[in-house]
């Protein structure tokens, strides 16, 4: 699990873990994917808002998310391609 986290804190690579000691990468992720599809990680999330609430309370009537710090999937839509021949008729002249 430490190994799983700290890919997840950190955004390295799996194969990056191999340097660090932890564990190898392979066996790391292959953990990642068994757990997921057991619903390991929904149910940490789900005990730890339940906690959180019940120490501190959530204000379930009003929520928001910032997307800002998210990358696009597949990095968005592409434009089409920009003509360069002005700027390559400068250059040459």
């Amino acid at each position: 699990m430490n190994a799983i986290l700290f890919v997840l804190r950190t955004g390295c690579q799996w194969k990056a873990l191999d340097a660090t000691g932890i564990l190898p990468g392979s066996t790391a992720h292959d953990w990642f994917q068994k757990w997921a599809k057991q619903g390991v990680f929904q149910n940490l999330w789900r005990f730890g808002l339940t906690k959180y609430d019940e120490l501190k309370g959530i204000d379930w009537q009003w929520q928001s998310m910032d997307g800002a710090m998210t990358k696009a999937p597949l990095g968005g839509e592409k434009n089409g391609l920009k003509s360069y021949r002005q700027r390559q008729r400068r250059c040459q002249a």
